[in-house]
């Protein structure tokens, strides 16, 4: 097999649940779930979690899966119904569905359903992306409350720059979802990652942990292991070739490096294809033989290229670390001018998921 494979830490994934539970010990917790567990396999994560309190997902499609694994959890449809039949299908599954604008109201109205629905109205408190204005949302909070295809009206909004702990739009956008205290909501949802990290008085009925359920930081001035979250995913690889490569010459397409004094190269099977970013500089690190050393070259679709000059005893087969247990994923991300979110998120489907249990 071709040596490069992405370790799932499923006990990781439990530990960092129960982390963002401890943060709210008496709030409800949606795991979000969606974009295929952000790369870590929904179905095996989902199976990992059997006392979530819910899942966030993004589309039906997502939902019909988790809903296969987890009959009874609340399954929370992030961006809604995009077609008005789609509704039917959400009763269907029970989920919990988000309306953010008048037209998915409006269908919701016309829907026959089975069953009525829980909904969560969606506030646009300041993020402009998605949701109703505070004038808006109550206005359609008066025409859904008594609609027969609600069974619980609820209230969510999102943070738009909750990693950034004192930028004054949190506490703006906190007082935008505080105007409607006045309206009577069974539950309400505010709390990301990091606010469910930072911001307590967020935090409300149901927290909605994303990142920090895959050991990633939502912060850039604080690691993982600071905010006490165990790594989940390890993408490990081996050296397929090492070559001595002379003072002047280049590395990689376009020429873009030049060997400055003789190099011994090493090379690993994993690119761009694979989800590595093809945008990482040189100097981004790889751990090789548990040593950390700079990549260098433009990374290609199956192949990157690192300089092992103060590693002489790495030899083809030497064990390779892309991020991970050791190499934090967020220290990748920064050095490729990216999240860790992407990078986790993006690895393909070519790279085998081994889950740990």
């Amino acid at each position: 097999m071709r040596p490069l494979v992405a370790t799932i830490d499923l006990s990781a994934i439990r530990y960092n649940y129960a982390l963002a539970k401890a943060c709210a010990p008496q709030r409800q917790t949606f795991a979000v779930v969606k974009a295929n567990a952000y790369g870590h396999g929904a179905r095996e994560v989902v199976s990992a979690l059997p006392e979530a309190d819910g899942f966030v997902v993004a589309c039906l499609e997502e939902a019909g899966e988790v809903r296969g694994l987890h009959g009874k959890a609340r399954l929370l449809l992030l961006q809604g119904c995009f077609e008005a039949a789609e509704y039917q299908s959400a009763a269907r599954l029970a989920l919990d569905v988000v309306v953010q604008s008048a037209e998915q109201a409006e269908a919701l109205l016309g829907a026959a359903l089975g069953q009525p629905l829980n909904v969560w109205l969606k506030l646009d408190s300041g993020m402009h992306r998605l949701g109703f204005s505070a004038a808006e949302l109550r206005a359609w909070h008066a025409r859904l409350s008594s609609a027969e295809q609600v069974a619980e009206l609820n209230l969510l909004s999102h943070f738009a720059c909750a990693d950034l702990p004192e930028h004054p739009l949190n506490a703006a956008q906190l007082a935008v979802y505080r105007s409607l205290d006045d309206l009577p909501f069974a539950n309400r949802s505010l709390a990301n990652s990091a606010a469910i990290l930072t911001r307590p008085e967020a935090h409300l009925d149901w927290l909605r942990p994303g990142i920090m359920l895959y050991g990633a930081s939502p912060f850039a001035d604080r690691s993982a292991a600071e905010l006490g979250l165990k790594p989940v995913m390890t993408l490990s690889g081996a050296l397929i070739a090492v070559r001595e490569v002379p003072a002047g010459d280049s590395v990689g397409y376009g020429a873009s490096w030049v060997a400055e004094r003789p190099t011994r190269i090493g090379t690993i099977s994993c690119g761009y294809a694979d989800g590595y970013p093809r945008s990482a500089p040189a100097g981004t690190p790889v751990l090789v033989c548990g040593q950390r050393v700079p990549l260098v070259g433009r990374v290609s679709m199956d192949l990157l290229t690192v300089d092992l000059s103060t590693l002489p005893e790495a030899r083809v087969g030497s064990p390779v670390e892309l991020w991970g247990a050791q190499l934090p994923v967020d220290e990748v991300a920064a050095a490729c001018g990216t999240i860790g979110y992407e990078l986790l998120s993006k690895v393909t489907a070519r790279v085998p998921r081994r889950h740990r249990y």
